[in-house]
């Protein structure tokens, strides 16, 4: 009888960042599990996968995904966010708390849980909310949050402006080794801005969000990570000016961390082009010199982490003007294309541009995945790194078509998907 968590992967290129691997090899995982890697013989009683010509690398960790549900199903839902994970060769997602109820609760949390297991795509590791309601004024209970299951804490989707707030969360979460994650843009220099200020914004007579929204905001809860000795992380950094601050912060050794999108880093605010309600995102896509800025610091290890944002939404929040529409994109099937364009472009090698979406954000949520090492969950992503495709939105697998990457010609082509041993994506 074939054992259906039991997996042999013949003779793929076995990319694994986290013990600096890199070589042909075959995988054999046994129950769910990786048993070993090396010259191995196929076991007569478990399925085979040839993998000639592929890439296998741990199954991709998303830091930063929203999946809707509960209260957004006209978005997406759990299944339908994990189905599109798994197309993308991201095996585990953390799942921001601007749901409806907001995730601040422990039932909310596994309501989440229950449904991504039910769902069978993806590992699903809730992010807890900073404060009650995301009201950002009273802080929720953030050991019975971990404890329900929730990986970090963060008010995603709105900033924390409250300093006082933010001084408690930092210090309440010591205890609990918890990761506070800011959206870091300050309310009052937002204002009614709708795109970068600059240039583009002011040709298309749009009002415009200055870098100091940004800035501003990293700053202060810098100055509170000193206080406090906290663990804070920034999501989604588009400012060039925000990424200095993370670096001396990191030189002094405080425990700053940050993420960037892949939009962020290959996209700039020419991009909104005609309107494009697809190019709209909080923070807005900035100029060229901050994306150089970021893919810079992404190879210098300032950023750690490449995570989507994934953010869908249905038609009717995008198909509005430029300033009405909902801000945000998809992004879990084009997470690794992107990523490997940085690779094809120099900025950055295949190790360590895998690294940014495996075992770095893992080890940053505590997570014991991002990595191949026998004993380890058996989550694999198997790629072709030369196929090429244009992304459409008859390409993509999620309930909402809101991708900034429409029509782009991509290189990198996830072939299958393996969770915990079980083939969860097949392309083809």
């Amino acid at each position: 009888m074939m054992r259906v968590e039991s997996l042999f992967i013949r003779g793929a290129r076995v990319v694994d960042p986290a013990h600096a691997h890199d070589g042909v090899a075959d995988i054999l995982i046994v129950d769910g599990v990786i048993r070993e890697i090396g010259k191995l013989a196929a076991p007569a009683d478990i399925p085979v996968i040839e993998a000639d010509g592929l890439i296998a690398a741990p199954g991709l960790v998303d830091m930063h995904v929203h999946l809707r549900e509960p209260g957004f199903e006209y978005k997406e839902t759990i299944a339908g966010g994990t189905r599109a994970a798994a197309a993308g060769g991201v095996t585990s997602v953390a799942a921001m708390p601007n749901t409806k109820p907001v995730n601040d609760d422990p039932s909310v949390t596994g309501y989440m849980l229950d449904k991504a297991r039910m769902a069978g795509f993806a590992n699903l590791f809730p992010i807890g909310a900073i404060s009650k309601g995301l009201q950002g004024k009273e802080l929720t209970e953030i050991g019975l949050l971990k404890a329900a299951g929730c990986v970090a804490f963060s008010d995603d989707g709105l900033p924390l402006m409250n300093s006082g707030i933010m001084r408690r969360a930092l210090d309440y979460s010591r205890a609990f080794g918890a990761l506070i994650i800011q959206h870091a843009e300050d309310s009052g220099l937002v204002g009614c801005g709708c795109m970068n200020e600059g240039e583009v914004a002011s040709r298309l007579g749009l009002p415009g969000i200055p870098n100091a929204s940004e800035d501003i905001l990293v700053e202060r809860d810098i100055r509170l990570v000193e206080l406090t000795g906290g663990r804070y992380h920034v999501a989604h950094i588009s400012s060039g000016g925000a990424v200095a601050s993370v670096a001396k912060a990191q030189e002094k050794g405080l425990k700053v961390t940050c993420e960037a999108a892949p939009h962020h880093l290959v996209l700039n605010d020419t991009d909104v082009g005609d309107y494009d309600t697809n190019a709209k995102m909080a923070p807005p896509l900035r100029n060229k010199r901050d994306v150089h800025a970021l893919q810079e610091a992404l190879a210098r290890g300032t950023i750690g982490v490449i995570a989507t944002d994934h953010a869908p939404h249905e038609e009717d929040s995008k198909r509005v003007p430029f300033c009405h529409a909902a801000n945000g994109v998809v992004g879990l099937e084009t997470l690794l294309p992107i990523t490997l364009e940085l690779v094809n472009q120099g900025v950055l090698p295949l190790s360590k541009a895998l690294a940014a979406i495996s075992c770095n954000p893992a080890r940053l949520l505590g997570l014991d995945r991002g990595t191949l090492t026998p004993g380890c969950m058996g989550d694999v992503v198997l790629f072709d790194p030369q196929e090429q495709w244009t992304v459409t939105s008859q390409a993509l697998h999620g309930s909402s078509k809101n991708t900034a990457f429409a029509e782009r010609a991509v290189k990198g082509r996830v072939k299958y998907t393996v969770l915990a041993g079980r083939i969860v994506h097949q392309e083809g």
